[in-house]
């Protein structure tokens, strides 16, 4: 397969927040781990160094848990000489989300629900305070604020507005909350919490044309027509929003209906695109980052690939899975210290809707850190 793409030209210092340049075509290179061998006993092809395992199945027991059906999006957190890793749970009526206790030497010490009783828990985002927001992706969902260490209570916050939720990213340095909404004239919003770190109360507003942000009259709309992406007449819309992460200044997005990966850089106010499809990334999905600025976009389907894209423009797949074309890769996210990284195959091997078959996986290797 050809391998080029059209991405935004950027300086290569980009991805962590410095100006954006004009709009150019350019050609992927060479990945940075080179290229991916044969697949491994899991079934992952992966560059060489690299190394990976399964922690986690569906229906399954891992550190004395039952290991949720369709795992969706996640992340990872610190737990003293070890870290947490919090997936999701994208099935009907009873979603929730579940978390992995490591070990310092990557064991597994306990396994544990964090969130139940909701619906269709599909993506969500990390908080600099250290809790989960996990986010249902129905009609008039909801945003859970829940702990990853399984000690306080998930807590629903509507504030932050009842629409099809997909994902959501933290920016410390303007004190928000973006989020991106799955219908295929979704909207892009932040949250703008009266009191940093309280997300009980506060503001949502919607990116309009110029860009602008616009406050969103009626956060929580009971009746269809007056859906939160219906209410400001010039807000922008975009094709199935998808995954949303944070660095430097710059919100990146991901919307699946154009394979689109797009940026939103608050402090100069700019909307642009980083992939505008036509290359080796298809069916852009959950995205993370890498303490060296580049971003993982995993596949909603395509040939089941997470790539990355590199502040000097390089897209290239990092890891495929044979035989699981009737699934997704979701929830990607790296360990505190950047040298593992944790995604699922929502439905695995069985393709089943019911994502009964899911597949939580570790990879380790020498990432760019």
């Amino acid at each position: 397969m050809q391998r080029r793409t059209f991405l935004l030209a950027v300086s290569a210092a980009a991805f962590s927040g410095s100006l954006w340049q004009q709009a150019a075509h350019a050609s992927a290179g060479l990945s940075p781990y080179g290229p991916l061998g044969p697949p491994d006993a899991n079934g992952m092809a992966l560059p060489a160094g690299f190394t990976s395992r399964i922690v986690a199945r569906s229906g399954q027991t891992v550190g004395g848990t039952r290991w949720h059906p369709a795992p969706d999006g996640g992340a990872c957190f610190p737990d003293a000489t070890g870290w947490i890793y919090v997936s999701n749970s994208e099935i009907p009526l009873a979603g929730g989300a579940s978390a992995i206790k490591f070990r310092a030497d990557g064991s597994v010490e306990r396994a544990y629900r964090i969130l139940s009783g909701t619906n269709l828990n599909c993506a969500g985002g990390a908080t600099p305070w250290n809790t989960w927001l996990s986010c249902e992706e129905i009609f008039r969902g909801r945003v859970y604020e829940t702990d990853p260490y399984g000690v306080r209570s998930a807590q629903p916050r509507n504030a932050m507005g009842r629409f099809k939720h997909e994902a959501a990213a933290c920016d410390p340095d303007h004190g928000v909350i973006y989020l991106t909404e799955d219908e295929s004239d979704g909207c892009f919003y932040r949250f703008v919490p009266n009191t940093w770190g309280d997300l009980s109360s506060g503001r949502l507003d919607v990116l309009c044309a110029g860009p602008a942000w616009k406050r969103v009259p009626d956060p929580g709309p009971a009746v269809l027509e007056r859906q939160t992406r219906h209410q400001v007449s010039d807000a922008l819309h975009f094709n199935g929003g998808e995954g949303c992460h944070y660095a430097g200044g710059v919100c990146y997005f991901t919307a699946k209906g154009d394979r689109k990966v797009w940026f939103y850089d608050a402090g100069r106010n700019v909307l642009g695109t980083v992939y505008e499809g036509g290359g080796s990334l298809d069916g852009v999905d959950n995205i993370t980052g890498s303490r060296a600025g580049d971003l993982y976009v995993a596949e909603d389907g395509g040939n089941m690939e997470i790539n990355v894209i590199t502040p000097d423009r390089v897209v290239a797949p990092i890891m495929r899975l044979d035989g699981q074309s009737r699934s997704e890769i979701t929830g990607p996210a790296f360990s505190p210290d950047g040298s593992r990284l944790y995604f699922s195959s929502q439905r695995g091997t069985s393709g089943e809707a019911a994502g009964t078959g899911g597949i939580t996986y570790e990879v380790t290797g020498p990432f760019r850190r």
